[in-house]
């Protein structure tokens, strides 16, 4: 064999393997991707589930509105009803934010970059919906009670069980699923970065 012959088959091989190598690359950035979308996953549908009780349940303040019958239910319905739909919005909304970062179309840096973006957005609803929560549990309670019982609670004479155990206890509960959610998602988004952070090696 010639020379020349042995160099156009040196250098058709190596054409041939620096295709193998983008192919080998482009289904490892797309099976990455999948397991990424997989965690997002794990928090978006639980999100998506509590959008659809917060949007029900302020659908449901909205249509019987009339029964707040004093400044004070109807100032609390309205305080509910904006929250409801601001939790929804802002949690969907950054979720799929971090969805939308194109792991097989973008290099490691563009990535991190995109994802960061995206991180730092969610975490800090996060943040807010956990304040906000804590808002709608007390400004709720006016509104359910009054919708559900009939009853107006700041007229109504309060037991000792009222504010020395469930409130107490409502407290508690909230705060500490509050924490368990913030944890498993936590993991989620912790582990959905790893994911990313396996390109590097192949970048």
């Amino acid at each position: 064999m010639k020379l020349e012959e042995m160099q156009a088959v040196w250098s058709e091989m190596g054409d041939q393997l620096e295709k193998q190598k983008k192919l080998t690359d482009k289904m490892i950035s797309m099976m990455i991707q999948e397991k990424y979308r997989n965690k997002l996953n794990k928090i978006a549908y639980p999100e998506i589930l509590g959008a659809i009780i917060c949007i029900t349940a302020a659908v449901m303040i909205l249509l019987n509105f009339n029964m707040l019958d004093n400044w004070y239910t109807q100032v609390s319905g309205i305080i509910s009803i904006l929250v409801l739909l601001l939790f929804p919005i802002l949690s969907l909304r950054s979720i799929n934010r971090m969805s939308k970062v194109d792991i097989a179309g973008n290099n490691y840096k563009e990535t991190l970059l995109e994802y960061a973006k995206g991180k730092k957005q969610f975490m800090k609803v996060m943040k807010l919906s956990y304040y906000l929560g804590f808002i709608l549990m007390f400004v709720i309670m006016p509104v359910t009670s009054k919708l559900i019982k009939g009853k107006d609670i700041f007229a109504e004479s309060i037991s000792v069980w009222t504010y020395g155990i469930a409130i107490p206890l409502a407290i508690s509960f909230f705060i500490i699923f509050s924490r368990w959610v913030y944890k498993s998602y936590q993991n989620n988004i912790d582990a959905a970065e790893s994911l990313i952070n396996e390109l590097e090696e192949n970048d």
